[in-house]
């Protein structure tokens, strides 16, 4: 497999160009603060994981922001400690100031240079705004859960994507490769449409799964980067 040979890039953004562990550890500090322990950083986002997948699959079609904000209640729940509305609300509406990895901005514009460019994303529209001005890219499509009725890992996500790729740019789901970090939502969804990967592997140097909850179902892995640095730099050797 060489990464040239195909014709459009879809990425997943939070995890892989977005630090969202980062931008979610952080969003959450006003309810830290009222915790009386000392939680591990690992401990949250793994809490934070398993209320954002079962409220998704509770409520496929809840816009994002509103789903963040049940997420930081459910977390409040467990914690037992006192949320306000206000507070919720301003931790669903967070997502934009979650930061860019560093080599994020650079690698995608080197990258839109070579393919076409798009991202399939459990985020909604007004948020993604947000996210995507740090990205500094403008990408040929943005397909999210707002426009899709479902999150991700649900496989409607990558037919949606299959079907506007192929109407929107001609483009076959042979001539696609995928870019994400996450398993769950992203390699085992991906490999059961038959699509090639690029795992872009953020925590390579961490232990467990972080904000993302553990995968359910087999998946492969055909490439695998620790950055998006990484990725480019295996694209520039291949294409001299």
């Amino acid at each position: 497999m060489k990464l040239s040979d195909f014709k459009m890039l879809t990425f997943d953004t939070y995890g892989t160009l977005i630090d969202w562990e980062g931008g979610i550890y952080n969003a959450l500090e006003p309810l830290l603060d009222k915790v009386p322990v000392k939680l591990h950083r690992d401990e949250v986002l793994e809490l934070f994981a398993e209320f954002e997948k079962k409220q998704q699959a509770e409520n496929p079609s809840q816009i994002y922001s509103s789903l963040l904000a049940d997420v930081a209640r459910a977390i409040a729940d467990k914690w037992q400690i006192k949320l306000s509305d206000e507070e919720a609300i301003t931790f669903g509406k967070s997502v934009k100031h979650w930061p860019a990895f560093d080599d994020s901005p650079a690698a995608l514009n080197y990258l839109r240079r070579h393919y076409l460019m798009a991202t399939v994303t459990n985020c909604d529209r007004i948020s993604y705004m947000g996210s995507n001005a740090r990205l500094e890219i403008e990408w040929d499509a943005i397909y999210t859960a707002q426009d899709i009725g479902f999150y991700k890992p649900n496989l409607r996500n990558f037919e949606y994507m299959f079907e506007h790729a192929r109407r929107q740019f001609g483009v076959m789901p042979h001539e696609i490769l995928h870019v994400a970090q996450s398993l769950t939502h992203d390699m085992v969804p991906a490999t059961s449409m038959g699509m090639t990967k690029v795992w872009i592997n953020r925590r390579h140097d961490q232990k467990g799964l972080g904000a993302t909850a553990p995968p359910e179902g087999e998946y492969t892995i055909e490439r695998e980067f620790n950055s998006m640095a990484d990725f480019v730099d295996a694209h520039r050797q291949e294409v001299g």
